[in-house]
C-alpha cells in the first residue's frame, strides 16, 4: 500500500494585528483559511475551514506528483458540499516562493471533501498552494498550503525588467496602467490590449475563460508568502473587443507579479508582468 505523509504547510490569518505564520511538523497538518468577500480584492473576515494537503513520501522534481487536498471545518469535520464559481469547484494556484513559476489547476473532486491533483514541479524549492473554493452556502475561501520539493534550490534571479509588452503564441499583450505611480489601497484599472503580433491589429475573437473575458491572479513578492499576498481580480464585463480590463486594489506597498490568462482559439495563454506599488 502506498504510504502518504503530509508536508509542512504555512498558515496565515489576517485576523491578527500583524500577520503570523506557523509551521507544525506532524503526521497531519491543518491549515486555517479565510472567507473572502470576492469583489475586486479578497477581504478576509473569519476562519471557517481548514485544508490538509497529503503528498507521497518521495517528492521528485519534474515528475507528476499525486496530491490530495482535504477540506474540513474549524472543528475538523469534513466539508463535502461546494458551490461552483467561475465554472469550477476549486481553483488551485501554485507558485514557487520566488514567483518564478506559476500554475493554475482545477483539482478533481473525489467526494467527501477530498480533491485530487497531480502537478509537475519543475524545480526544487518551496512551493505555495493557494486553494480557492466555496463551501456550499458560504463565501469564497482561500487556503494557503506549502509543499517543499527537495534538492538544490535555484539561485534567485533578479526581477525581470518591468516590461509592459509580451508576445505569446503570435499574440501581443500590452499592459496599460493609467498611472505609473500605483498607490496601496487605491482602486486601479489594469488594462490589457490583445493584438496580433504581426500587424498590431486588435484581436476580436477571444473566447471566455472560466466564464469571463480573462483571468487575473496577483501575488505580492514576499517571504514567506501569506494569504494576504494573494489577489484574484475579476474582468470587467462588456469591455471593448481586443481588450481585457480588471478593477482591483493593492493592499500594501511592495512589488507584485501579475499573471493574466485569456482564451484564444481554445488555447489558454498566460502573460506575466511586474508592478511596483507605493
Amino acid at each position: 500500500m502506498k504510504r502518504f505523509i503530509t508536508e509542512i504547510i504555512v498558515s496565515t490569518s489576517l485576523l491578527l494585528a500583524s500577520s503570523c505564520s506557523s509551521v507544525t511538523p506532524s503526521n497531519e497538518t491543518r491549515v486555517s483559511s479565510s472567507d473572502t468577500n470576492h469583489t475586486e480584492h479578497h477581504e478576509h473576515t473569519a476562519e471557517q475551514s481548514q485544508a490538509l494537503v497529503i503528498t507521497p513520501k518521495k517528492l521528485v522534481v519534474n515528475q507528476p506528483i499525486d496530491l490530495v487536498i482535504n477540506i474540513q471545518d474549524s472543528t475538523g469535520k469534513t466539508i463535502d458540499k461546494f458551490d461552483t464559481f467561475q465554472e469550477k469547484l476549486m481553483h488551485l494556484i501554485i507558485v514557487r516562493e520566488d514567483l518564478a513559476t506559476f500554475d493554475h489547476i482545477h483539482p478533481d473532486y473525489q467526494g467527501n471533501g477530498s480533491f485530487k491533483i497531480n502537478p509537475n514541479f519543475s524545480s526544487s524549492g518551496n512551493y505555495y498552494l493557494f486553494s480557492d473554493y466555496q463551501p456550499a452556502g458560504q463565501k469564497e475561501t482561500v487556503s494557503l498550503m506549502q509543499v517543499k520539493i527537495p534538492g538544490a534550490i535555484p539561485l534567485p534571479k533578479n526581477l525581470e525588467k518591468f516590461e509592459k509588452n509580451k508576445v505569446i503564441s503570435n499574440v501581443k499583450v500590452n499592459f496599460n496602467l493609467p498611472d505609473k505611480n500605483i498607490r496601496a489601497g487605491q482602486e486601479v484599472s489594469l488594462k490589457f490590449a490583445i493584438q496580433d503580433a504581426e500587424n498590431n491589429q486588435s484581436i476580436k475573437d477571444l473566447k471566455p475563460y472560466l466564464g469571463e473575458r480573462g483571468h487575473l491572479v496577483i501575488i505580492k513578492s514576499s517571504s514567506p508568502l501569506t494569504i494576504a499576498d494573494y489577489i484574484h481580480a475579476h474582468a470587467i464585463k462588456n469591455s471593448p473587443d481586443g481588450q481585457i480590463e480588471f478593477l482591483t486594489h493593492f493592499p500594501q506597498p511592495g512589488t507584485y507579479k501579475l499573471w493574466m490568462q485569456f482564451n484564444r482559439n481554445g488555447k489558454i495563454n498566460t502573460a506575466d508582468f511586474w508592478v511596483n506599488v507605493g
